[in-house]
């Protein structure tokens, strides 16, 4: 088995255990004997060295371990994310999008919420021109309709 393999189910049953309640009992456990074994010790400098090096052990390696899994996570919500996107009628252009910079990001954001507003004041002009006429609501568009047929109105009017 090679190393990153290795690492990978290690990093996995470590995330999946550290983030369970008996682990944390376990640790809060520890903390209560460290506490208590203060007046045998006297309350030294040794004492309070072994807490502090094992926190900071678990701490150091922790961090590495939890960095991996959400770099794992990030990585396949981001595949699915692009699957969907090429699967759908969205737009293609968003897919690899947490690959810009930071100023591209702002830009885009921007851009989409450009077309946000234009649609919605186009919705808006939609309900003038109806209740100008005296004429009830259209009925809602999402009822009987595939997300694809939908997708394609939104560009339509956009």
């Amino acid at each position: 088995m090679n190393l990153e393999k290795t690492f990978t189910r290690l990093a996995n049953l470590v995330a999946h255990a550290a983030g369970r309640p008996l682990t944390f009992a376990i640790c809060v456990a520890l903390v209560l004997a460290w506490a208590a074994t203060g007046p045998v010790f006297k309350f030294s400098e040794t004492w309070q060295l072994v807490i502090n090096t094992g926190t900071t052990i678990v701490t150091f390696l922790m961090v590495f371990l939890i960095q991996n899994t959400q770099n794992r996570d990030s990585l396949a919500i981001q595949a699915k994310l692009d699957d969907l996107i090429l699967m759908s009628d969205a737009e293609d252009a968003f897919v690899g999008i947490e690959k810009m910079t930071d100023k591209q990001l702002e830009t885009l954001q921007r851009k989409c919420e450009a077309r946000a507003r234009a649609h919605a004041d186009a919705h808006e002009h939609v309900k003038k021109v109806v209740a100008a006429r005296g004429a009830k609501s259209p009925p809602s568009t999402a009822r009987g309709k595939s997300n694809r047929t939908r997708a394609r109105a939104r560009r339509k009017t956009s």
